[in-house]
């Protein structure tokens, strides 16, 4: 599976499964080297825009009013989707526009779309003269000198719109010269780069020129929904079909989360379970610059829609897909990486919860943690139609799995709740159950104020009382988040791990006469009357992570809805950790100071956050170079670092780095299985939070000594009776 978000910062292509044009687009206008068509709305874009705009006064939970003031965020939004980096359009075409500023979204009321694909056209005009130039350079057919002292500024999110045509120019020759730079630092020989820069701008000019008036109509309803928030979309019948293939979970890919940032292709998250996942190798933040079938050659899709790259991974169950990525952090294209891929399903099996021991031991004694992995909240609703009484959901493989990890007598119990993006709510609030027995889970507030309280009805008797922790990270979001912030609420067990995604909003679809409107009608807030929204759920005791919450989550989104509360609902808190929490926060501190995982993660942190900020980059090759050995040094350190505090040989280079990873298992007298588990230092402390809290919570003696190995039966915690 692999799924698309269609929340764009830039969609400028049109996928090459889109090629016919529509009649409406007759006119034409030239353009340096070649024609272009001139856009125009159809009168199905036109009906769908009144609906729309109808649609999203009526049934948005903010219930706004398409006025004036609002069509003036609208406009700002589409100048930032069409040109984030201030690179094409000119200052007097910004200018120009003007006169649009108070009109855009007020317009689309009546079906008027003439303003938006007026800015459009012009914007393709830009494009199409920045790929010609682009092509000029290459095709003289010698490398830009690097050797002179200049620099290119990269983050032009805030520069000042050109105002001359040389000062374009000098950007355009900069930026090909920094892309004719990395790529000799990736070692690819002068007629390579030529050939590839040739095959990458022609590329995209051709898609240029088949661009239909569905593509203009698409992003300029993109930025006017997500000038609302981010989770409000318009699908047009092309993208409506992919919405609903993603959601019947039968495409079959990698199993990744994509959205288009600028020229680049994202990765948001990995689907649990998926072919990506396994590899361990993509991660959130990572950019595509390539893909390859099998052992074919590379397509470059820098700049290509989100869709065509799509188009691209998607493949024969089996069949291989090789990546090009760009490192999250990393600036250019020379610090690429390639990962294979075997595309398959993500069936249900693979997103079942499972589950282990982990052995700790402290002052000699050993303790036995139960870890429930916990990747979806899931249900096979079919099956429970068809009567089959076997069906499989969250709740009931969890309470299996719970009588199971009981009969073995753990001593506590991790939920493993990371990268956990959601999923049937019922079945967050079923095993809630499990932990806290019948009460208010979660409170659901609409657009008119009504809000409903649910929960869990059913009397069954708790099914596990002993000590809890729940792991979570940037990437648990929405029914994961209601799990959570309920544990938390309750006071039912420590969270521990990472600040969640923050999604605490509910979307429905809304057909259209063209296409279809997602769009956000309520919102979720804890029993405590706090949302989940945007400031997600913060743990009892953090962990650092490498996922950045600048790229990743809902307050890393444009227009995210705020955080706000409501009243609390009646609830008998389980107990209360407020008097020990500042101990095991002392004694976590004290362990993860030097735990291989935690000094790994903040050494990482500390480089990435310091190659984000150097948004300036030099064009000398000399300098480039001695950067990037800087950098290699940098990074070998801190690798050798934890692998010393693991018991592991350093590494000779960074080039040996993934064969000798194979090796560690055998190296540690481990299977490989063990060796994953012991590499995991997340999981593992938060199994020693699990052990505090046996030795602190537990009614004994401040002389007393530690506990001895129990069954959670021993009821450490005691769930109130509701």
């Amino acid at each position: 599976m692999l799924l698309a978000l269609h929340t764009r910062r830039r969609i400028v292509f049109i996928s090459a499964t889109l090629l016919a044009l529509c009649l409406e687009a007759s006119t034409t206008l030239s353009v340096n080297k070649a024609t272009v068509s001139v856009l125009s709305p159809t009168p199905k874009e036109k009906d769908a825009a009144a609906e729309v705009a109808r649609d999203l006064q009526k049934f948005h939970y903010l219930q706004p009013t398409l006025d004036t003031r609002f069509s003036g965020i609208v406009y700002q939004r589409y100048l930032k989707d069409l040109d984030p980096t201030h690179s094409y359009f000119m200052a007097s075409d910004i200018q120009e526009f003007q006169k649009y500023q108070d009109s855009l979204a007020v317009g689309i009321k009546d079906g008027n779309l003439q303003p938006a694909f007026a800015m459009y056209n012009r914007f393709q005009q830009r494009m199409i003269n920045r790929l010609n130039f682009e092509l000029s350079l290459v095709e003289k057919h010698h490398l830009i000198g690097f050797s002179a002292p200049e620099t290119l500024e990269t983050n032009r999110e805030h520069a000042a719109w050109i105002t001359t045509q040389d000062q374009m120019d000098d950007l355009w020759r900069k930026r090909v010269k920094a892309t004719e730079l990395s790529l000799v630092l990736a070692g690819k020989k002068p007629e390579k780069i030529l050939s590839l820069l040739t095959r990458r701008y022609q590329t995209q000019l051709s898609h240029l020129y088949q661009t239909r008036p569905d593509d203009a109509f698409q992003i300029f309803m993109d930025s006017l929904t997500e000038s609302i928030d981010p989770h409000t979309e318009y699908f047009s019948p092309r993208v409506s079909e992919n919405f609903n293939i993603n959601m019947s979970l039968s495409l079959e890919g990698i199993g990744a989360v994509l959205q288009s940032d600028d020229e680049y292709t994202k990765v948001v998250r990995l689907v649990t379970g998926g072919p990506a996942e396994k590899t361990h190798q993509l991660k959130p933040g990572d950019r595509i610059v390539a893909v390859a079938q099998g052992k074919g050659d590379f397509v470059d899709v820098i700049g290509w829609r989100i869709d065509e790259v799509v188009d691209l991974i998607r493949g024969a169950k089996g069949s291989i897909v090789r990546l090009q990525v760009l490192p999250a952090g990393a600036h250019d294209e020379h610090q690429t990486r390639i990962i294979s891929i075997t595309r398959n399903t993500v069936a249900l099996q693979d997103q079942a919860a499972k589950s282990h021991i982990i052995n700790i031991q402290r002052d000699n004694h050993p303790y036995r943690i139960g870890v429930i992995e916990l990747p979806a909240f899931y249900a096979d609703f079919q099956a429970e139609q068809d009567g089959n009484p076997n069906y499989r959901s969250t709740t009931r493989d969890v309470q299996a799995l719970l009588e199971g990890l009981e009969q073995q007598h753990i001593d506590g119990l991790i939920m493993d709740l990371r990268n956990n993006g959601g999923g049937a709510l019922r079945e967050a609030n079923q095993l809630l159950g499990l932990f806290i027995g019948p009460g208010p889970t979660v409170q659901v507030r609409d657009s008119e104020g009504h809000v409903e309280v649910l929960g869990n009805p059913d009397n069954e008797p708790v099914a596990y009382s002993g000590p809890l922790v729940v792991l979570v990270n940037r990437l648990s979001a929405s029914a994961s988040e209601i799990f959570t912030g309920a544990i938390q609420d309750y006071h039912r067990g420590l969270i521990v791990g990472s600040t969640t995604y923050g999604k605490g909003t509910v979307q429905s679809l809304r057909d259209l006469s063209y296409g279809e409107l997602k769009v956000t009608e309520a919102k979720f807030y804890r029993i405590s009357g706090g949302s989940n929204q945007n400031k997600g759920i913060i743990p009892d005791i953090s962990f650092p992570s490498l996922i950045d919450d600048k790229d990743i989550g809902e307050s890393a989104q444009t227009n995210a809805m705020p955080w706000d509360s409501i009243a609390a609902v009646e609830y008998q808190p389980v107990t209360d950790f407020s008097s020990i929490l500042p101990r095991l926060k002392l004694l976590d501190q004290q362990r993860t100071h030097s735990a291989p995982d935690f000094v790994y993660t903040n050494e990482e942190l500390a480089l990435i956050r310091d190659q984000r900020n150097k948004t300036l980059i030099s064009l000398q090759e000399a300098t480039r170079r001695a950067e990037q050995k800087n950098l290699d040094k940098q990074q070998l350190a801190i690798d050798n670092h934890k692998r010393v505090l693991q018991g592991l040989p350093p590494l000779a280079s960074l080039n040996t780095k993934d064969d000798a990873e194979n090796n560690d298992a055998d190296t540690l007298g481990m299977t490989p299985s063990d060796a994953e588990i012991q590499k995991d230092g997340f999981l593992r402390e938060a199994g020693n939070i699990l052990v505090d809290v046996n030795q602190w919570l537990h009614p004994l003696k401040a002389d007393a000594k530690p506990l001895p190995a129990t069954s959670s039966t021993s009821k450490l915690l005691h769930p109130a009776n509701h």
